[in-house]
């Protein structure tokens, strides 16, 4: 929603929106089982596969824009009054196929958000009201498959706000966010289609998954600027779309996962659904998710932080950490950060250098000594999770160079509103993560996600 921090991108905002999950049905999968879930490409936005790249920044000033994005995206979250997106601070987007025959849509995916949205042309067919012109609108009369819900189902009866059915007895939807922008159009249902992605298919290399009668809001008219073609909510409500995949015993449960690469690595990273979002890789520990003011949000317990031998324990011993993939920066309650600042400071022996646009606590001149030996310099720093689990984070999850000779710590402080500290993906960089909410537990495991896990560019997977 990040997609900040809280990506894509937590992607916050006011809820006038509250629908209860509609039960999917899988449709098929090319002939195969589908019994061991799906993989899609996971694209940051700052990738050559992004429509957002900016080819004009260096390595180091997408860095710098990415924690921008990610201080604006943690200050937009509040108590859970506030909806869980702010569109404009996003940093993962995936592929759905909408409709038969499918549409190729390019969404916001987002760990901080539940309901699922996409652009569409309204009744008439004209194209829907304040769309950038780059968007795809889907046009439902091109759809053998779409289908609208009416007032009387379960999905509009579950909207306590927001829902009217002035439109021949269908469901209308609005959704605001927290900094004035909104969505708004018809509750409806869909075939969506998803590419594997080539070298992560087991054997269904090219081939598609397709779950019918997926529940989604078909907008036709916003309020401000969406700069994607609609959000897709990976977050752990009853709106997103794990768990309306997670009805289906076939697609192995309500899982999934992803194993980020790097940012100076040029490949998207893989997405994974179901059965294959398993972490099973060496060292992988879990820990339990715990309860949270906000439902979608993956809340786990972190109990301390230690440096070599020395152990910072959490305020009260916990602090309740949202894991978030579309926030880039790692925020932490000062009474943790500031200890690890001072530590940090006396064992990498560098000098001090100012933080650009005072954004980040502790940053470091590396022009001497560059980037590869002044990360050697880095202590690692591990997390102490519920349920006993220790993440070990290392300089590459905790240092980043933000401009050409400087090096900031990729942590920043807690802002006030903000009911909990954040993961962000860059602490999460490298490292297979996967969340269970059957089991209601996150797993993490170090990985190489370059080698293992990634997506090589190439043109898009055909849906």
């Amino acid at each position: 929603m990040p997609g900040t921090t809280i990506s894509g991108v937590l992607l916050l905002a006011c809820v006038v929106l509250a629908v209860q999950l509609c039960v999917c049905t899988e449709l098929r999968n090319n002939g195969s089982r589908g019994d061991d879930g799906f993989s899609v490409e996971f694209i940051h936005r700052d990738s050559v596969r992004s429509p957002f790249h900016d080819p004009s920044l260096t390595a180091h000033g997408r860095v710098l824009a990415a924690a921008r994005r990610s201080t604006a995206r943690a200050r937009v979250i509040d108590d859970g009054t506030m909806s869980e997106v702010d569109h404009r601070s996003f940093e993962y987007l995936m592929a759905v196929g909408i409709g038969t025959p499918p549409t190729r849509m390019l969404a916001i995916a987002d760990t901080g958000s539940d309901l699922v949205w996409f652009n569409c042309r309204n009744g008439t067919g004209a194209a829907a009201v304040d769309r950038p012109p780059s968007v795809v609108l889907f046009d439902p009369d091109n759809s053998t498959t779409f289908g609208l819900v009416g007032c009387k189902s379960r999905a509009c009866r579950a909207i306590p706000d927001g829902a009217t059915c002035a439109l021949a007895s269908n469901c209308k939807y609005i959704y605001s966010y927290g900094d004035g922008s909104r969505t708004s159009g018809l509750i409806s249902t869909e075939t969506f289609t998803f590419a594997h992605v080539p070298g992560t298919a087991r054997g269904h290399r090219g081939r598609r998954k397709r779950v019918a009668t997926v529940n989604f809001g078909c907008s036709t008219a916003t309020a401000g600027t969406f700069q994607a073609d609609g959000v897709v909510g990976l977050g752990g409500g009853a709106l997103s779309l794990v768990t309306q995949l997670g009805a289906h015993k076939s697609l192995g449960g309500r899982k999934f996962s992803y194993c980020l690469v790097p940012y100076s690595v040029n490949a998207s990273s893989a997405l994974n659904f179901g059965a294959r979002a398993i972490v099973k890789d060496t060292g992988a520990v879990a820990t339990p998710l715990i309860p949270s003011l906000v439902d979608t949000y993956y809340t786990v317990d972190l109990q301390s932080v230690k440096i070599g031998n020395m152990t910072i324990a959490s305020p009260h011993g916990h602090q309740d950490v949202i894991v978030d993939s579309g926030t880039t920066l790692t925020f932490l309650n000062k009474a943790l950060l500031d200890p690890m600042v001072k530590e940090l400071s006396r064992r990498i022996k560098l000098p001090r250098a100012p933080s650009p646009d005072k954004l980040l606590t502790l940053c470091f001149d590396v022009s001497r000594v560059g980037e590869r030996r002044a990360k050697a310099m880095v202590p690692d720093v591990t997390l102490g999770l519920g349920g006993g689990a220790a993440v070990t984070l290392n300089a590459e999850n905790t240092f980043v160079v933000v401009e050409e000779g400087t090096m900031c710590l990729a942590v920043s402080a807690v802002p006030e509103r903000l009911p909990a500290s954040i993961l962000g993906n860059i602490a999460q960089q490298n490292m297979h993560v996967g969340y269970d909410l059957d089991k209601r537990t996150v797993t993490f495991a170090a990985a190489n996600c370059a080698a293992s896990y990634h997506v090589p560019i190439h043109p898009p997977p055909p849906m």
